[in-house]
């Protein structure tokens, strides 16, 4: 958990989290195939309504990908503790990248474009995907970060992460692990201890 929020945002995002749901589940339909030309495309969403997605995608029988942080909102009396997108205005399908299939997922409200140029939606690699659940399933403390193009590139070689290669950086004396999903533009970070990754 990392972080607080006032209350009006918290009733604003409506993203509380779903007791079948954790924050690094992928959702797939009952009646599941992986097609083996599937693959993972960054969706992106009006505000706030990643969770309304969520559920629509997974009714529709579509694999999807909401990964998400847990952050303490503060009320007037109480706090209280709530989920919210770890990418805000992102969600991730895997799917055939089709117009059929995109015109399927584009349907639904709330949903804005793909991520990519020209028409065509990019594919996200699978090892990007697979790190940021990964990140999530270690529970470990994660935050969002500033996208960043320069750094030391470093692999984590101890612990339930080892084998993810990232950037590492300093911050207020402490070294963190940069993991960034370049499609969207997006990265988040852990603190790491400088034994535990070796340079790239």
């Amino acid at each position: 958990m990392d972080g607080e929020i006032d209350g009006q945002e918290a009733e604003r995002s409506s993203l509380y989290l779903p007791s079948d749901l954790t924050p690094a589940r992928i959702v797939r339909p009952e009646r599941f195939d992986r097609l083996s030309d599937a693959a993972w495309y960054a969706l992106y969403t009006r505000s706030r309504h990643e969770k309304k997605l969520l559920t629509e995608l997974a009714d529709r029988s579509i694999e999807v990908f909401l990964p998400m942080r847990e952050v303490l909102s503060r009320w007037k009396d109480r706090k209280k503790k709530i989920w919210l997108p770890l990418f805000p205005g992102y969600i991730f399908v895997h799917q055939v990248d089709t117009p059929e299939n995109r015109y399927r997922v584009l349907n639904i409200p709330g949903a804005v474009r793909f991520v990519g140029h020209e028409g065509h939606a990019e594919r996200i690699p699978e090892e990007q995907i697979d790190a940021v659940r990964r990140f999530l399933e270690a529970e470990i403390a994660i935050d969002p970060y500033p996208y960043i193009k320069v750094g030391q590139r470093v692999e984590i070689i101890a612990g339930p992460l080892q084998g993810i290669q990232g950037i590492l950086v300093r911050k207020r004396g402490r070294f963190r692990f940069v993991l960034r999903v370049d499609l969207i533009r997006q990265a988040v970070s852990i603190e790491v201890d400088a034994s535990d990754v070796r340079p790239l």
